[in-house]
């Protein structure tokens, strides 16, 4: 068959080393899905493809061994999923409208795990509608707490919940069980002042170990959601490197906007005549100088009264992206 390489993979499927063979890649924000949808992705890969699917890194789907003819076949037996993972899409039954924006990951998140501050998938699903499709090749990452289970700093956007404690003092009882557990597991941040606990704000990472600690219930979660946003981490062939702090108490709508002003500043200053058409933000980012790229994310965001940006922003590789 004459393929077009480059529409079928923007169609979400994999150019493979067999001869004639493609993989179908599933997209799964947050990486949640109803289980009845297994047995459908099991009837695809046993009737179109070689009976076996690879759970990627990204937490989706992909499907090998799946003939070009068979493409389309395949893209109407996905529009199920499709649908009920609520995935935006331009023309139903033909598949995936795009490839560029990877998978959303997360973490399990407080649905089930204790230390999560947050909803981890349902968060990973409103940043899948207002991003996808697109072309460009973004990583975003979701996890809980500071833990940091879903590995965030090594992508282009890592999203690690905070929680705010707020101590209710007529339940304290000067046990200290909050400070041991904030100087065991983790930053030190609580000390005793006449034996009662007080919290260093610019130390605190918003874990929420002394909340779980806490006997009598004195710590408390505040109501408002609040998140760390990590940026620009990457694996790769040159300069990889852990994702940096950018935001410390940011909240869902501040990082949402900062999210789709990096697509503009992307689609405005990035090389088209790269490898592929594709260039990542780090590498652009390092031609522009950091303040440029802020002047972008920032534009028309209004952050949390107790929102701390960091600037400028140095990775581990040794470059400060201060601006040239």
């Amino acid at each position: 068959m004459d393929i077009n390489t480059k529409k079928l993979k923007k169609n979400a499927f994999r150019v493979t080393k067999v001869r004639g063979k493609t993989a179908s890649r599933i997209r799964v924000p947050g990486g949640h899905l109803d289980a009845g949808y297994l047995s459908l992705i099991q009837e695809i890969a046993e009737k179109f493809g070689n009976g076996t699917v690879h759970i990627t890194n990204r937490q989706g789907f992909e499907i090998p061994g799946i003939d070009y003819e068979n493409m389309p076949q395949v893209n109407a037996m996905l529009q199920p999923i499709i649908e009920g993972l609520n995935i935006n899409q331009a023309d139903p039954g033909k598949g995936y409208p795009a490839s560029g924006t990877r998978n959303i990951s997360a973490c399990i998140g407080n649905r089930v795990c204790p230390f999560a501050c947050y909803d981890t998938t349902a968060f990973a699903q409103r940043i899948e509608k207002a991003v996808f499709p697109n072309d460009l090749h973004f990583k975003i990452a979701l996890t809980g707490c500071p833990n940091d289970c879903a590995k965030v700093r090594m992508h282009d956007f890592g999203i690690i919940g905070m929680t705010l404690p707020v101590l209710e003092k007529d339940r304290c009882v000067t046990c200290s069980a909050c400070v041991k557990a904030c100087r065991r597991k983790s930053v030190e941040a609580l000390t005793a002042v006449s034996f009662r606990p007080s919290r260093n704000e610019e130390k605190c990472i918003g874990c929420g170990e002394c909340i779980l600690n806490c006997p009598t219930s004195a710590w408390t979660r505040s109501g408002k959601k609040y998140y760390r946003l990590t940026l620009f981490g990457r694996s790769g062939k040159r300069n990889p490197r852990l994702g940096e702090d950018f935001i410390k108490w940011a909240d869902e709508e501040s990082i949402i906007k900062i999210i789709l002003n990096t697509y503009d500043y992307v689609e405005h200053y990035i090389d088209r005549t790269a490898p592929g058409g594709k260039e990542h933000i780090g590498y652009i980012v390092d031609r522009t100088g950091f303040e440029e790229y802020k002047k972008w994310a920032l534009k028309d965001v209004t952050l949390p009264e107790i929102a701390k940006v960091y600037t400028p922003l140095y990775w581990s590789n040794g470059i400060s992206f201060t601006g040239r």
